[in-house]
C-alpha cells in the first residue's frame, strides 16, 4: 500500500456505550468494529488519526435500571464500565481518547465548554414550557417518557425514535406519559439553555452538500430541513445527569448534548493538552481535516443534524465535517438484540470462546451497513469453516496448502487487483468492509501482494 503523510487530522468517533448493560455482538457489528478498521486503514495510508471511545452513565436509563434492581447506580455503572472496556480490548478495538464521564477532568472540560457556549450566545438561555409527571414529578425526558413518534407513528421514548431515527421529546411525542409510573404529563416553565438549530441551517446545508451520508440518513436530513429546525434543550431541571456550572447551575446537561461536547473536549485535549474552554477547544480543532461519525441509524437525527450543529456552534468549520458511516439494525435469529430480554450474544463471552480473527472478519463481512442483516450461529460456523484454512495458511505462511483447500483460486493479477480494491474500500468515504473481507480472502488464497497487510487491518492483529 502506498502511504502519504497528511497534515490534517482525521477524527473517528463512535457513540459511547451506555453503562446499563454489557456489550453484545450487535454493538460490535455496528459502529465499534467498523470505526476501528477505518482508523487502522487511515493510519496505514499515513494519515494522522484520533479515535474516541467511552461509556455513558448519564442517560437516565442507567438510573432506571439501578432503581428497578435496587442497586447503587454508581456501582452498577462501574461494573458495566469494566465489562465494556474488557469487550473493546478483547475485540482489539483501539482508541486514542477514552471519554470517562466519571472523571473529574472530563466533567470540568465538558461543563466549562457548555457554559462558555452559553456565555458566547451559542446556547442561549430561554424560557420553555416543559412537561413533568403529575404523579412522580419527574421531568419527562429520555427514559422517563414514552409515546408515539409524530413523524412515523412508532412507539418511542424520549431522545430518538428507533423506527425512523427522528428527534423525540416529551413535547413532540403523541400521547406522552411517564414511563416510570404511567402518570399524565403536566406543563411547567423553566429557563434552560438551548441549541437553536435553525441558526445553523445554511451551514448544515453546506455540510451535507459535501459530506457522505447514507440514503436513510439523508431522508432524516431532508425531513428536518423541510421545516423549521428545532430548538433543542441543552440541559434540564432533572435528577440525573452531569451537573451544569455557571449559567447552568441547578440543571443537568442533556446527555446527547454532553456526547457532542465530550467529543469536542476529548479531541481538543488529545491535540493540545490543557485545552479548557471554548477558545482553546476551537483553536485545537483547527488541526482537524476530517470528522467521521460511525453510528447506528436509530441515532440519525443526532449524527446527521444535532452533533454537527453543536460542532458548528463551537467553531468547527463545515468543511471539516466529513460525514457519517451508518449501520442499520443487526438482529439475532430474526429478532432485535435486547439487553432487557437477554436476547443477545454477549461480546465478552463470544470473544473469549472464538477465534478473534474470524469474529472480526465475520462481523465486518456481515455488517448491516446498507441494509439490516441477521446473525445466526449456523451462518457464522459456515463462514468459519470456509475462512479457517486461509487464516491457518497465512499464519503459518503455508499459502500453498491454503490455496489448495479452495478450488477456483483467482489468477494472481486478478487477486492483486481485488486486494487493491479492498484496501480502497476502507476509506471513510465509500466505506465497505464487506468488500474488503471478500478481497482479503481472495488475496490470501492466491498469495497476492498486500493481502497480509489488509488482513492485519481487518483482524487488528
Amino acid at each position: 500500500m502506498t502511504t502519504t503523510t497528511a497534515t490534517g487530522v482525521t477524527v473517528v468517533i463512535v457513540p459511547p456505550a451506555t453503562a446499563n448493560g454489557p456489550m453484545h455482538v450487535g454493538h460490535l457489528s455496528g459502529p465499534y468494529l467498523a470505526a476501528d478498521i477505518a482508523a487502522r486503514a487511515a493510519r496505514a495510508r499515513g494519515e494522522r488519526v484520533i479515535t474516541t471511545a467511552g461509556f455513558d452513565v448519564h442517560q437516565n436509563w442507567v438510573l432506571t435500571r439501578a432503581e428497578k434492581e435496587g442497586v447503587d447506580v454508581e456501582k452498577l455503572a462501574a461494573s458495566f464500565r469494566e465489562e465494556i472496556v474488557a469487550a473493546l480490548d478483547a475485540a482489539r478495538i483501539q482508541y486514542d481518547v477514552f471519554l470517562d464521564p466519571q472523571s473529574p477532568e472530563y466533567q470540568r472540560g465538558v461543563t466549562t465548554l457548555a457554559a462558555d457556549l452559553t456565555t458566547a450566545g451559542r446556547f442561549p438561555m430561554r424560557k420553555l414550557t416543559l412537561l413533568a409527571c403529575s404523579d412522580c414529578d419527574r421531568t419527562l425526558h429520555q427514559s422517563y417518557v414514552v409515546g408515539k413518534c409524530a413523524w412515523c407513528g412508532s412507539g418511542a421514548a424520549g431522545g430518538g425514535c428507533e423506527g425512523c431515527g427522528g428527534y423525540t421529546s416529551a413535547e413532540n411525542l403523541i400521547d406522552p406519559r411517564c414511563n416510570r409510573c404511567g402518570g399524565e404529563p403536566r406543563p411547567f416553565t423553566a429557563t434552560v439553555p438551548v441549541l437553536p438549530m435553525e441558526d445553523y441551517r445554511e451551514e448544515l446545508i453546506e455540510v451535507w452538500l459535501r459530506a457522505e451520508l447514507s440514503d436513510r440518513a439523508r431522508q432524516i436530513v431532508t425531513h428536518y430541513l423541510e421545516n423549521r429546525l428545532p430548538d433543542v434543550p441543552i440541559a434540564y431541571p432533572t435528577n440525573w445527569g452531569l451537573a451544569g456550572t455557571g449559567p447552568h447551575s441547578g440543571l443537568r446537561l442533556e446527555v446527547y448534548a454532553e456526547v457532542g461536547l465530550s467529543n469536542l473536549y476529548g479531541v481538543a485535549e488529545s491535540l493540545k493538552p490543557g485545552s479548557l474552554g471554548l477558545e482553546n477547544t476551537t483553536a485545537a480543532w483547527s488541526e482537524v481535516a476530517g470528522l467521521w461519525h460511525f453510528n447506528g441509524i436509530d441515532n440519525g437525527f443526532y449524527f446527521a443534524l444535532f452533533w454537527p450543529a453543536v460542532y458548528l456552534a463551537a467553531g468547527v468549520p463545515p468543511e471539516a465535517i466529513g460525514g457519517a458511516q451508518v449501520n442499520e439494525f443487526y438482529t439475532l435469529d430474526g429478532e432485535k438484540f435486547s439487553t432487557s430480554r437477554n436476547h443477545a450474544i454477549w461480546a465478552n463471552d463470544f470473544l473469549g470462546q472464538e477465534d478473534v480473527d474470524i469474529v472480526r472478519l465475520y462481523l465486518a463481512w456481515d455488517r448491516p451497513d446498507r441494509f439490516a442483516s441477521d446473525f445466526t450461529l449456523s451462518s457464522y460456523r459456515e463462514f468459519e469453516a470456509y475462512v479457517r484454512p486461509l487464516l491457518d495458511g497465512a499464519r503459518g505462511n503455508n499459502v500453498g496448502e491454503a490455496a489448495a483447500a479452495h478450488d477456483g483460486t483467482m489468477p494472481p493479477l486478478m487477486a492483486e487487483a481485488d486486494v487493491t480494491r479492498g484496501v480502497a474500500a476502507l476509506k471513510p468515504r465509500g466505506f465497505d468492509p464487506a468488500l474488503a473481507v471478500r478481497a482479503v480472502l481472495t488475496g490470501l488464497a492466491a498469495s497476492a501482494p498486500g493481502a497480509e497487510m489488509l488482513l492485519q487491518i481487518l483482524t487488528g492483529r
